[in-house]
């Protein structure tokens, strides 16, 4: 009898970071990739809402811890990555998924301030991450690097412009990082969820615009919930997506095609 496949998207002894990972789309990753088998650190800015999440998920006798991370902050990003060596090891995933919006608007009426506090935390950070993960990910033998980016990095936004060219510049970022250490079996990919139920988008769907909107020119009429997208990041870190890299998976009920 010949034997089946293993389970590709099986994660047992895989080390993976998340940032952003105390609520909604993080969360949602974070879960996945723990019930999927890998050991998970659990990072935002709000230490005591990752002990939660990293605490839920030793209960169910699986492996996570939390750090506190602002990843505006390169000191803060270089700690999280040497203490998750403390914890776990090497590591094999990471998932990008912080990212600030202090600013909705015309772009014209942006302060500097606001604009460089959405570059430096959407793009800039990545690139410290990668220096730091890549190397590991390279003495490893492989790994992915996730980056949720977001739908609105394909078109014009009129209200959350800047952030959609931070999400933009992310896509080129995973390209580029996938053409340069794909040959180390290193995976770099995107995430780009549509309309999410999640406090940063509440302006879009929590309105009755945005409600209507959602109903008439959805495919499936319901904006998504986090745990839409968790199962889809633990096919990108997963041997499932092994053969998969510089790509942007879109998740958005179907939305970028009406």
């Amino acid at each position: 009898m010949q034997k089946l496949k293993e389970n590709p998207f099986d994660l047992s002894g895989k080390n993976a970071i998340v940032t952003g990972g105390s609520k909604g789309i993080g969360r949602s990753i974070v879960e996945h990739l723990a019930a999927a088998g890998a050991n998970v650190v659990v990072s935002s800015r709000k230490a005591d809402a990752c002990e939660e999440v990293a605490a839920n998920i030793r209960n169910h006798g699986l492996q996570a811890r939390a750090i506190g991370c602002n990843i505006s902050r390169k000191n803060e990003v270089e700690a999280l990555v040497a203490q998750a060596h403390d914890y776990f090891g090497p590591i094999d995933i990471f998932v990008s998924n912080a990212a600030v919006n202090p600013y909705a608007g015309p772009l014209p009426e942006i302060t500097d301030e606001a604009y460089h506090k959405i570059l430096d935390s959407n793009v800039l950070s990545n690139i410290w991450i990668a220096k730091l993960i890549l190397p590991d990910m390279q003495a490893r033998g492989g790994g992915a690097y996730i980056i949720v980016s977001s739908v609105g990095s394909l078109k014009s936004h009129a209200t959350i412009g800047c952030y959609t060219i931070s999400k933009a510049a992310d896509n080129a970022l995973v390209r580029n990082l996938a053409l340069e250490w794909g040959k180390h079996n290193i995976r770099v990919n995107a995430l780009l969820p549509g309309l999410v139920k999640t406090d940063m988008a509440r302006i879009l769907w929590d309105t009755p615009e945005g409600r209507e909107r959602i109903r008439t020119r959805f495919p499936i009429p319901r904006a998504g919930d986090p745990d839409d997208l968790g199962p889809a990041a633990v096919f990108l870190a997963s041997r499932a997506a092994q053969w998969m890299t510089g790509q942007t998976l879109i998740v958005d009920g179907g939305a970028t095609i009406a």
